[in-house]
């Protein structure tokens, strides 16, 4: 719980990973894509705070009790959602995957909320195994790389009829939260995976489900937030928007948080930190002290309020992961008003 000038704020980073991208995980000849993957990641943690750059090393391969110091004695974390990424074709035990994360857990009850993944590439055999990791470990989400490789394949769609089997199963399942990387490229996927319009299609489709598009298609701002407003399952994932724009892009993160709050409003914007590309803690403390600039070119946009804040850094995923919030930390209810009752002739 953060406290600040009396305000009480649960947070819920709702895109975490804990990953293993050492040299000693790279698969024999594809060290040359192993190794620029994480030293892409690395490059983007450049646009935090200085004092919170790490060295590569450090970087590749961090230990479980940084990640709890970071997330929950320092960053201000209440509870945090594993996001898997399995990059099995760079990584021989994979980049950061479901199992790891389980593993992390469980030796920490209460931490943090266990996703998975699926991919439509897998077929009948991946279904399976997608069905039991999902009963294992109890996952009400998944998170999708669109641009993951496979084999000859550079990527996938959410448009693909494999894919629409998959989403099947996660509305039979219960797996209700869908979290789908649509946004800045990570050498050397290829940009076009990373395209919104198949959001904007089984969105439609799959209207028990919630789609949570993570880092809002930058730099396709303008694209994410036409589709989004007319689609009441998708929501704005504000990983990359806060660590990356909030303190290297001051401008551009003001035009994009007031663009998201504009179309799609406060209860539909999650916030996540992206550990370990950067920490939480500089981030809820910005957060909870930025507003909108004085600045006639973002006069069209209001400033935010405390209870909109407290939406943005935790309540609304937990309402979409059906997190107990202490009574405390919520937000009051509005007051009921009774309509008044018109007298008679």
């Amino acid at each position: 719980m953060y406290t600040k000038d009396g305000e009480k704020y649960f947070v819920v980073d709702a895109h975490t990973h804990f990953w293993d991208a050492s040299p000693d995980n790279w698969v024999p000849g594809q060290e040359e894509y192993a190794k620029g993957w994480i030293e892409c990641f690395h490059a983007y943690q450049g646009l935090g705070p200085a004092e919170t750059h790490w060295p590569l090393d450090r970087f590749q391969k961090y230990s479980e009790e940084l990640m709890m110091h970071d997330l929950f004695d320092e960053g201000h974390v209440d509870i945090a959602i594993f996001q898997p990424t399995n990059l099995r074709q760079w990584y021989t035990n994979g980049f950061n995957t479901t199992e790891a994360n389980a593993e992390l857990s469980e030796r920490h009850p209460g931490k943090f909320v266990v996703n998975t993944y699926f991919d439509p590439r897998e077929g009948d055999a991946g279904m399976r195994a997608f069905e039991e990791r999902v009963k294992r470990y109890g996952c009400k989400g998944v998170k999708l790389y669109t641009a993951e490789w496979m084999g000859d394949s550079r990527g996938w769609s959410l448009k693909d009829p494999e894919a629409a089997r998959y989403l099947e199963k996660c509305q039979e399942l219960g797996v209700r939260n869908i979290h789908v990387h649509k946004g800045p490229t990570i050498w050397p996927l290829d940009k076009d995976a990373f395209d919104v319009s198949d959001i904007d299609h089984v969105a439609t489709n799959f209207q028990e489900l919630n789609f949570i598009v993570e880092h809002v298609g930058l730099p396709r701002i303008e694209d994410f937030c036409f589709m989004a407003t007319q689609e009441r399952n998708v929501y704005a994932g504000l990983a990359v928007v806060v660590g990356g724009l909030m303190h290297a892009r001051p401008k551009f993160f003001a035009k994009v948080m007031g663009e998201l709050m504009f179309w799609l409003g406060e209860d539909k914007l999650i916030f996540g930190a992206d550990y370990a590309i950067w920490e939480p803690k500089w981030q809820v403390e910005g957060f909870v002290d930025w507003n909108m600039p004085k600045d006639e070119e973002l006069s069209d946009f209001a400033p935010l309020t405390t209870a909109q804040k407290k939406k943005i850094l935790g309540l609304n995923a937990a309402r979409l992961y059906d997190i107990d919030v202490p009574a405390d930390l919520r937000l009051a209810e509005p007051p009921v008003v009774e309509p008044v009752g018109v007298p008679g002739p």
